[in-house]
């Protein structure tokens, strides 16, 4: 992609971002992205097909980014210099929401949001898979882990639900260290 591409996606992504925290995600029409991201119609479409493409794009490029093996030096925090174990990792995803919260709470309080979680979970289930059980001990053995991993996953998703409703009141430190407190003892 060159530079004007990118330029026009960075425009329809941060125009979309707006309007998420203006509106609820199914009252947005596709003229009104357009219209804040001053791109022309052909240009939307030549970047996304519908709406919930855009909005499954979005979910990528942050998923994709947070969830990344090679966690680096960033604005509100920095990992670069710390292994993969589980309470970094899970900080790290957190100060991710916490600095996306305007778009990311925009999108848990849409009808969208289903779309969104579903994204979100396929991501932590891989989160879990490579660093939550590779790195903790396993003591319960009785429950299978594909069970498991889904609970875990959807404990976080909860978890992330709960603080964006209470104001992310917790540090993404403290969150993180009550979060694993709660799963250690289910593994």
């Amino acid at each position: 992609m060159d530079r004007r591409q990118q330029k026009s996606r960075d425009a329809i992504f941060t125009a979309f971002g707006t309007l998420l925290s203006q509106k609820s995600y199914t009252k947005i029409t596709v003229q009104e992205i357009i219209d804040e991201a001053n791109v022309g119609r052909s240009t939307f479409y030549a970047h996304f097909q519908t709406k919930d493409e855009l909005l499954g794009e979005m979910c990528t490029d942050l998923f994709g980014h947070v969830f990344s093996e090679h966690l680096g030096m960033e604005s509100t925090h920095d990992f670069s210099l710390t292994q993969g174990s589980p309470d970094v990792v899970i900080t790290h995803i957190l100060y991710h929401l916490r600095d996306n919260k305007r778009n990311i709470a925009g999108i848990l309080n849409s009808e969208s949001g289903e779309i969104f979680l579903s994204y979100f979970k396929q991501y932590l289930n891989q989160l879990v898979e490579k660093c939550l059980l590779t790195h903790m001990e396993r003591k319960n053995t009785k429950v299978p882990e594909e069970f498991l991993m889904n609970h875990i996953s959807g404990s976080f998703v909860t978890m992330v639900q709960w603080w964006i409703r209470n104001g992310l009141k917790q540090s993404p430190e403290e969150l993180a260290k009550c979060y694993l407190a709660v799963i250690q003892p289910i593994l």
